[in-house]
């Protein structure tokens, strides 16, 4: 990692941390993996819990899909709030304590809400472990930067966000059967089960920092790190690609559990919340990150995402079930890669404020997570899923834009360097 300037090593914690010999870090890096694997699987359990359950709460309360949606869009903008006052602390008071903290009261929060009364307190609960949850991203990225070497720690993150994808999975394929037999609240509480248990392995798995230093909190000096990172174009286009690609995704995701219970599909709950097994394809498709990103390159490698996730959208127009299925297929395997590859190499470019450059990603990841969700509901509720495969398209035809632009930047910025020589 290269030397910063002092103020900002101030923000950032630790210069040029000392990386053991790869030999004797490959247990501690096993452990690593592993505990951020059952953290991501907790966090994204938790997170989107009422997501596959947004029927049920809204036939429960006579609401409308909109409405209703705001369980899951509640949370993902507290998270987007939080991130970055609690990714701040984590300069101050360790990755390790933060994503602890946060989990703890997470899951405390899970166990909770299952009897939240009406859908006004559903929502603010559901707010609060949003805000609980920000704790955990920006800081698992910045803990993985620190620990791990730096060819190791794209392949971890992919693993990381793996973990997303599988809790994502497991939570909505879970409270889809459980709603079935027992109801959503059951469901609710199934959820807060997986997601104590993941904390526990979390914990008991994961080392302790070996290259964090405190930093004083600072706010000038924090507010300096947040301005260099949003100074960076490069860093800039990759949190509007974030969240470009989250709003595309997170509306599919938020709808789809309505599409499938009416015609013509007419699935029960249970089948509806066993299509988010699907999410298992973004576990491989993350977790592959690394190899195929030295193959094709950052930008080479969003473009396959895009175009991935595009040729799943269009196949999800037909009114036949298995071509819906493979249109999620493409989906997801598509999302995951690409939010891998936004992700790495934000923690990659930064050289100094890590976990707020991480954090302002999180950021606008989950504000495309508000947006797609929320709009998503809305214009399915006006447009059905013919307006919504539009809305997700214009967000990717965006994302495209912007790829494009980096990519002719960086032939005509190889040209002059060449011409100068």
């Amino acid at each position: 990692m290269p030397t910063v300037v002092k103020g900002a090593s101030a923000t950032a914690g630790a210069s040029a941390p000392h990386f053991p010999a790869a030999t004797a870090a490959r247990p501690s890096q096993l452990r690593i993996n592993l505990a951020l694997f059952a953290l991501g699987l907790a966090t994204f359990a938790m997170l989107f819990s009422t997501q596959a359950l947004l029927p049920d709460i809204a036939a429960a309360y006579g609401v409308t899909p909109d409405r209703a949606s705001w369980t899951v869009s509640a949370t993902t903008i507290a998270l987007a709030v939080a991130v970055l006052p609690l990714s701040t602390l984590s300069e101050r008071f360790g990755r390790r304590q933060m994503m602890t903290a946060s989990v703890g009261v997470a899951v405390a929060l899970a166990l909770v809400i299952p009897f939240a009364p009406d859908l006004r307190t559903l929502i603010a609960l559901r707010a609060v472990q949003g805000a609980a949850i920000a704790g955990i991203p920006a800081s698992a990225v910045a803990y993985l930067s620190e620990e791990l070497h730096a060819k190791a720690t794209v392949g971890a993150v992919g693993l990381f966000i793996a973990g997303n994808s599988v809790g994502g999975m497991s939570g909505r394929v879970l409270t889809g059967w459980v709603a079935e037999g027992f109801g959503w609240r059951a469901a609710l509480g199934a959820v807060a089960a997986l997601g104590l248990v993941s904390a526990v392995v979390f914990r008991v798995l994961l080392p302790r920092s070996r290259n964090f230093t405190p930093a004083s909190l600072r706010p000038r000096l924090v507010l300096r790190t947040v301005r260099d990172h949003l100074a960076r174009p490069l860093l800039l286009r990759l949190y509007a690609i974030g969240m470009l690609l989250m709003a595309a995704f997170s509306a599919v995701y938020t709808v789809i559990g309505f599409r499938l219970v009416e015609e013509p599909f007419n699935l029960s709950a249970g089948l509806a919340g066993s299509v988010f097994v699907i999410y298992l394809v973004g576990t491989g498709s993350s977790s592959a990150t690394g190899p195929l990103l030295s193959r094709l390159g950052r930008r080479g490698a969003l473009y396959v995402a895009i175009g991935t996730v595009t040729a799943g959208l269009l196949l999800s127009l037909s009114d036949r079930l298995a071509l819906v299925l493979t249109g999620l297929v493409l989906i997801t395997g598509g999302f995951f890669f690409g939010h891998a590859v936004a992700s790495g190499s934000v923690s990659r470019i930064a050289t100094h404020g890590k976990a707020q450059a991480s954090a302002l990603y999180q950021v606008a990841y989950y504000l495309g997570a508000s947006l797609g969700g929320t709009l998503g509901a809305a214009i399915y509720h006006r447009a059905e899923w013919t307006g919504l495969v539009v809305f997700a398209l214009a967000a990717l035809l965006t994302t495209a834009a912007i790829t494009l632009y980096a990519t002719r930047r960086a032939h005509a910025e190889r040209r002059a360097l060449a011409t100068a020589a």
